[in-house]
């Protein structure tokens, strides 16, 4: 060209290349800017390089994040039980709590399971919960009260399966509740001086026709002289009294109708049923005994019995952690759960409203429990706060066992108050209780060995290897190849009946009772194979073979199509009504079932365009005798959707082109959750031969196909099978992986399955098994179920001794090596040394109770157990296990190789030795130097150095160890007895608790202030601290993300991302004498601060952060876990376009959708700095649960369909 290129003329260009995109008509062509920077980012060109060359206004336009919870909080402080009728026919149904957290979970409990049915995110810290039930009324309500300063009412609604709020009062912030047992009035009671009590009737204004007022009791403690007396006196002389409030209706008055001095130790109160049900009044749990008072009643006391334990700390009191109430028909008895986990039934004698005695008995020992729930079906659920939940059933209730009971009767209080009396039981394993399951927690620290995660803390502790799969349960029934059916023989029966196996050559039929074995009387052609099996009509079966149709009714009479000469049936599809097969050369042919029950072909028959490939059929909704639309797939890389009207048989529809050979197709109805009697949505599943699956809306009036999904499963051709899961219809795809497609709470996941390759599945339902899977794997016939619905990660559990603090990964052998250390415990040595001296010969002799089931025997404060331990995560098997000695206690390790000695591995652990915790001292740190051997499945010990203070973070760096030791960044090397010390800086403020490095630049973070960039200057051997943060934040994790920019979390839940400034970067790096870095200081700290690029507060504490993606090439993201419990990612955005569209959708959100406890949302996420750069994918997600109207009307304000608001769940796919 002789004349040189314009702008216009390239945009002109670019323009008209950009039309020649094969694009929906609703959706707008992209800019090609926006296109360029999105393949430049998955490129990994630098941010800053897209936004000069893309003309971008700035860098920051990409410092946005997508947060999402991949699994909700797992630890619960509250827990109830509706109350039903005698008549209602409900299965017992448990309202869980997770503390401070924002999820909330409704768990159905039917055959032992505790499977979640429902939970959402009210983004806001729940303090407590409660239920009631209305006077007269035959269902229960939900009371929450949490930060929002609001009590909230909510009821479940079991048909649309959301929580609904019925009634919000505002009344400023409050710490407990307390609900009277027949639902006329709640108290509010706070930690200052306020309490509230609020009526409660159908309209929640006023209540009449109530004869008994309400009466409230309360532990209280009276301050105000002590706050006025400097000297002390009036705090120690301070009273701690038991109160009894009364409402009554009437008047609408509170007062204070009775007050008693109690044991300033008392922490807990049980209420005793009142009325008919018992004699009322309050069990006072106190420190080593439980006392009965009521107004007008006398004071009863019995001690907590306590373990034999010769170890046992004197001065050491038990108390009460959680306590249930659970009544039977003329009876009532109450659990209680001592701090070891110890379970105590406490009956209680009397005659009307006078109470004789109460006895106490040991009963059982479980985990420590925050909640106890006694259900009436006879299982019991133990909440944990740290570690799994479990699921017990009651054996008996220990009535006839020679446990020892003690009586009030037998114990006389002191003129104090106080019972001094102690006594003991012998521990044992349980007897009255059936262990059922568990609920995985899955708090903890996380690395990317395969997803490992440690959780829990003490005995309960574990290391978890997590895998985004499902999980499945599994029996193997025989060993054979081929196609695999299931058919019921009525219309009406519940379970299947028959499983049908075809090979290439036969078919064999199996009968399904107590046992699965063959049969031969059923009418099926067993010497041919079989195509497709059906249950057709009211009472028929239906087999589809090659060479026709057999028509097999109830008295075994068989009606026969054959196909026409020459040609052969290839494929099928058909529901209870309607048939299609497809014969050689692309010809279909229809039948339906006439009235009489009889097989009839309709008259039309249609020729496709090219060889079919897979037909499916829609399936029949109840009270239909027909669907509307078949859809037919074939080898010209086309799915077409032919009409069924008797009007327009078999004529197109619509057409989609494919990007390869359609494998298999599925037909299902996804029913709307939320609306009642609304149109199911109709999904059409496309399995390509290249591994592709595709997910399209059909529409079902003018069978038109819409909004396209497209994922990637595996090389294998894609095989579909429809299922029934979790009450809906699912899609379960065999490729490369497994993976399930189902509908759960009004959103669509799909989730890959931990289970061997598969050939063919079909549903199983049986009376031992519901929602099952029969399905050929290899050349078995498995029966499985699928488990864990919603559950992202799927864990292989390992057993701990004490509570994992931190854990590495071998990089080469990829062995795991963890440190476990507990306080206040008894080391093996320490314990062995303390028997001996008490006379005992070995720890058997004592006690004989298995510390993962009883725990660990208590020290008195400022002793440690610890050890080191290596493990294989492959087999779960431990390998090698250190106990340390001399009460020493591990902190941190790393995993590195010192220059001077490049070909061994070795494994550096910080110690400290006697450390108090409070005030802190210590007798010495030390840094424990061991080399892997054997193959990575065992360290050497090398040897052993001291340090001045606790080496809370170790790093390997530059063939070095790099220390913070304290508040002391310190480099080591390699010596021969013991490590030699190289550099050091004594500048960050408080304690290193972070080391993270790239190149000479290390990221370092402190206690108290944050995180601080320092650069070592290899030519001056020396540390520089450069630049840090301008906020103190108190860091408890943190994650390089590149080479300017930290991730952490802080201890007051918050998640932020810093940079330091690129220019300020290069400047650092370009100043080889370190003369810029060591600059003046401003704001008390270094001569450069880092930009918060992003703030969130998560609403937990952060317990690990790492730069990780869920699948292999897949995006990258920030991973975090949570103290207590939960999961999440912080996905980078990649447009400027998903960044607008998100944070538009999510202020819709947040004005359509506000918090279901009335907390602002915006106000949560910056609760304690406002929040920037990141955008709240779970209120995004809860557009599934807004009405269609509302629906519509966010999509008109985004210009967009309901349809391509969708890809919020593409966020998630992509991620997870």
């Amino acid at each position: 060209m002789s004349r040189p290129v314009v702008t216009d003329t390239i945009s002109n260009h670019i323009a008209s290349i950009s039309g020649k995109l094969a694009l929906p008509d609703s959706e707008k062509l992209p800019r090609a800017r926006a296109l360029g920077s999105t393949a430049a980012i998955n490129q990994d060109v630098s941010v800053d390089d897209v936004a000069v060359h893309g003309n971008w206004a700035s860098s920051v336009l990409f410092d946005k994040f997508y947060h999402l919870h991949a699994a909700t909080k797992t630890n619960f402080t509250s827990m109830h039980v509706p109350t039903y009728t005698e008549t209602a026919e409900q299965s017992p149904t448990l309202t869980l709590l997770p503390l401070t957290l924002t999820p909330r979970s409704l768990n159905h409990i039917t055959t032992g399971k505790v499977p979640s049915i429902l939970s959402h995110n009210v983004f806001e810290v729940v303090r407590s919960l409660t239920v009631f039930r209305l006077t007269g009324a035959s269902k229960d309500y939900i009371v929450i009260g949490s930060d929002s300063g609001r009590i909230v009412i909510l009821e479940y609604n079991p048909t649309k399966n959301v929580f609904e709020k019925v009634h919000q009062e505002t009344f400023g912030k409050s710490g407990c509740r307390r609900t009277d047992p027949k639902g006329r009035a709640v108290m509010i009671g706070s930690l200052e001086k306020q309490k509230l009590v609020y009526i409660l009737n159908r309209d929640i204004n006023h209540c009449t026709g109530v004869d008994v007022n309400p009466i409230f009791a309360c532990l209280e403690v009276n301050y105000s002289e002590a706050n006025q007396d400097p000297t002390g006196e009036a705090f120690k002389e301070t009273e701690k009294m038991l109160t009894y409030y009364e409402l009554d209706l009437g008047l609408n008055h509170v007062v204070r109708k009775w007050s008693e001095a109690v044991d300033r130790k008392s922490n807990m109160l049980i209420a005793v049923p009142g009325g008919t049900d018992g004699p009322s009044g309050v069990l006072v749990c106190s420190e080593d005994y439980v006392t009965y008072k009521h107004i007008g009643s006398a004071t009863l006391a019995v001690p907590i019995p306590r373990r034999e334990n010769p170890l046992e700390i004197k001065d050491r009191g038990v108390l009460i952690v959680s306590g249930v109430v659970h009544k039977m028909k003329n009876s009532f008895f109450l659990l209680l759960q001592s701090e070891e986990g110890d379970l105590h039934k406490v009956t209680i004698d009397y005659t009307g409203d006078t109470v004789n005695e109460i006895k106490i008995k040991y009963f059982g020992t479980v985990s420590v429990a925050s909640s106890l729930c006694i259900l009436k079906s006879g299982f019991l659920f133990v909440a944990s706060e740290f570690g799994n939940h479990h699921f017990y059933q009651f054996e008996k209730l220990d009535d006839d066992d020679d446990t020892p009971e003690y009586s009030s009767k037998d114990f006389m209080m002191t003129d104090g108050g106080r019972l001094d009396t102690r006594v003991y039981f012998k521990p044992r394993p349980l007897e009255n209780l059936l262990f059922l399951g568990r609920r995985t927690c899955q708090h903890g620290s996380i690395n990317r060995c395969k997803g490992s995660q440690s959780y829990g803390r003490g005995y309960t502790s574990g290391l978890g290897i997590v895998r985004t799969w499902l999980q499945l349960y599994n029996e193997d029934i025989a060993t054979w190849t081929g196609t695999v059916w299931t058919t019921r023989l009525t219309a009406d029966d519940p379970y299947d009946q028959y499983i049908i196996v075809s090979f290439s050559n036969a078919t064999l039929v199996l009968s399904i009772g107590e046992a699965v074995e063959q049969v031969t009387d059923t009418g099926f052609l067993a010497t041919t194979p079989t195509i497709a099996v059906q249950q057709l009509g009211q009472d028929a079966l239906l087999q589809i073979y090659p060479q026709g149709i057999r028509h097999i009714r109830a008295n075994k009479q068989v009606t026969e199509w054959r196909a026409p000469g020459g040609r052969q049936i290839v494929r099928a599809a058909t529901n209870r009504q309607q048939v299609v097969i497809a014969l050689t050369g692309g010809e279909l042919v229809y039948f339906e079932v006439d009235d009489s029950g009889n097989l009839s072909e309709f008259h039309v028959r249609r020729e496709m365009s090219g060889n079919v490939t897979c037909p499916s059929i829609q399936p029949l909704p109840k009270g239909r005798r027909r669907v509307h639309f078949l859809a037919v797939g074939c080898d010209d890389n086309t799915v077409r959707i032919l009409s069924l009207e008797s009007s327009s048989c078999l004529e197109p529809l619509s057409m989609q082109a494919l990007s390869g050979v359609p494998e298999s197709l599925v037909m299902i109805d996804m029913p709307d959750q939320l609306s009642e009697g609304s149109l199911a949505t109709l999904y059409l599943s496309i399995g390509l031969q290249n591994g592709v699956l595709l997910r399209t809306v059909l529409d079902q009036t003018s069978g038109q196909l819409s909004d396209t999904r497209t994922r990637f499963l595996g090389e294998r051709g894609v095989k579909l099978f429809e299922l029934n899961m979790a009450g809906n219809p699912a899609v379960l795809a065999l490729s490369s992986r497994q993976w399930l497609s189902y509908q759960l709470q009004s959103r669509i996941h799909l989730n890959p399955l931990s289970y061997d390759a598969l050939e063919y599945t079909a549903s199983f339902i049986s009376e031992q098994c519901l929602e099952g899977v029969v399905a050929i794997a290899g050349n078995e016939l498995k029966i499985f179920t699928i488990g864990k619905f919603g559950q992202v990660f799927n864990e292989t559990a390992v057993p701990l001794t004490y509570t994992p603090r931190r854990f590495v990964v071998n990089p080469v052998h990829k062995s795991i090596a963890i440190i476990e250390t507990d306080h206040q415990t008894f080391s093996p040595s320490a314990k062995k040394k303390k028997l001996g001296k008490l006379g005992f010969k070995d720890e058997a002799e004592e006690d004989g109770l298995d510390p993962a089931v009883f725990g660990h025997t208590r020290s008195e404060p400022e002793k440690w157990a610890s050890l080191v331990r290596i493990l294989n995560p492959s087999t779960g098997e431990t390998t090698f296990k250190l106990d340390l000695e001399h009460n020493e206690a591990a902190f941190s390790l790393a995993v590195l190789n010192f220059a001077v000695d490049a070909g061994e591995l070795f494994l550096a652990v910080g110690t400290a030795s006697d450390l108090t915790l409070a005030p802190k001292s210590l007798a010495s740190g030390f840094i424990h130097n061991y080399k892997f051997v054997n193959d990575g499945l065992g360290p050497e010990f090398v040897h052993k150095t001291a340090v001045e203070d606790v080496p809370h973070a170790l790093l390997h760096f530059q063939g070095r160890l790099l220390a913070g030791i304290g508040r002391i960044l310190r480099i080591y090397d390699l010596g021969k007895r013991k490590l030699l010390r190289k550099c050091e800086n004594r500048s960050i403020p408080t304690s290193i608790v972070t080391l993270h490095n790239q190149g000479g630049r290390i990221v370092v973070g402190d206690v108290q202030e944050s995180v601080h960039y320092a650069s070592y200057i290899a030519s001056d051997n020396k540390i520089v601290v450069f630049a840090d943060d301008k906020a103190p934040r108190w860091i408890t994790c943190s994650a390089m993300i590149d080479y300017d920019t930290v991730a952490a979390g802080d201890k007051f839940g918050n998640f932020f991302v810093d940079r330091l400034p690129q220019k300020i970067s290069q400047e650092i790096d370009e100043d080889e004498a370190g003369s810029k870095s060591v600059g003046k200081g401003y704001l008390h700290g270094a001569a450069h601060k880092v930009d918060l690029v992003a703030h969130y507060h998560v609403g937990d504490v952060l317990a690990s952060l790492a730069k990780a993606s869920f699948v292999a090439g897949g995006r990258e993201m920030v991973l975090y876990t949570s103290f207590l419990g939960g999961v999440g990612i912080f996905i980078p955005f990649q447009t400027k376009e998903d960044i607008d569209f998100f944070q538009t959708l999510e202020m819709h959100m947040r004005n359509e959708m506000p918090p279901l406890a009335g907390r602002d949302h915006l106000s949560y996420r910056g609760y304690h700095v406002p929040v920037k750069g990141t955008v709240d994918g779970d209120i995004c997600e809860q557009y599934n649960l807004l009405s269609g109207d509302k629906k519509r009307m966010i999509a008109e304000e985004l210009d967009r369909t309901s349809a391509e608001i969708q890809k919020i769940e593409d966020m998630r796919i992509c991620a997870i």
